[in-house]
């Protein structure tokens, strides 16, 4: 089974793969070298996880910092 990018999955996606891959790693019938491949993966879901929830934070404080007039303009993330 291919898995996905992490920053190509949905927000709702990533924390699903990211509980699961917890459940097995806390499970404890891994071997090692399995263990390691999941927990390699599952840093990848929280850091693309983390960069989607700073994005939707910044939208929100760019729709509540504008008054009722202003005109709208495109958000651009940051690119690190």
């Amino acid at each position: 089974m291919a898995t996905k990018k992490p920053e190509n999955m949905s927000f709702e996606a990533t924390v699903d793969e990211l509980d699961m891959l917890v459940e097995q790693l806390e499970n404890g019938d891994l071997a090692l070298d399995d263990a390691l491949k999941k927990f390699e993966r599952g840093i990848a879901l929280a850091r693309a996880g983390q960069h989607k929830l700073t994005e939707a934070e910044q939208k929100v404080s760019i729709l509540l910092a504008k008054d009722d007039d202003a005109e709208l303009e495109d958000f651009s993330p940051s690119e690190e």
